[in-house]
């Protein structure tokens, strides 16, 4: 058992704090006044929202897709757990998708459970795409991110300005 268990919660959403080329990266579980906040490397929302999108595909198409809602987040509130490694399985029997994220810093019980529909878990899929699709775009000849105030690609080998 975990320490944060969510069985089909009220909200399963991702979002970030912070500005584009610094943004932290976040998950969350809301259910009632319960709340955990996960904060996910950018890499590992972009995984868990593929892997999700193509582990639905077996369970039949979805209903109804509401948009996900945003964090719910005050200046009191806390990162419950840094993620580690995340795991999903499927139950193709009850169309239901179970998501467990350990704490990157192996607290005893600090892991979360959350257990989501199909339709749960294809809506925070593209959300979560859109979400990382939204940051800086892509140097067109090295693929790292641009960042507005200027970059130095590793393509040109110093013999050109920076690209911006």
């Amino acid at each position: 058992m975990s320490s944060f268990d969510f069985e089909y919660p009220d909200v399963f959403t991702a979002g970030t704090i912070g500005d584009v080329g610094s943004r932290t990266f976040l998950v969350q579980a809301r259910d009632g006044n319960r709340v955990v906040t996960i904060k996910v490397e950018k890499q590992q929302l972009r995984a868990l929202a593929e892997y999700l999108s193509e582990a639905i595909k077996g369970l039949g198409r979805p209903g109804h897709l509401d948009d996900p809602e945003g964090l719910v987040m005050s200046p009191d509130d806390v990162i419950d757990i840094r993620a580690g490694e995340i795991s999903v399985s499927i139950d193709p029997e009850r169309g239901h998708v179970e998501i467990v994220i350990e704490d990157l810093d192996l607290k005893v019980d600090d892991d979360v459970l959350i257990s989501v529909t199909k339709e749960q878990a294809a809506a925070f899929a593209i959300a979560s795409i859109r979400l990382v699709e939204s940051g800086r775009p892509p140097c067109p000849l090295c693929g790292l991110p641009l960042d507005p105030r200027g970059h130095d690609c590793p393509r040109t080998n110093g013999h050109r300005a920076p690209l911006t």
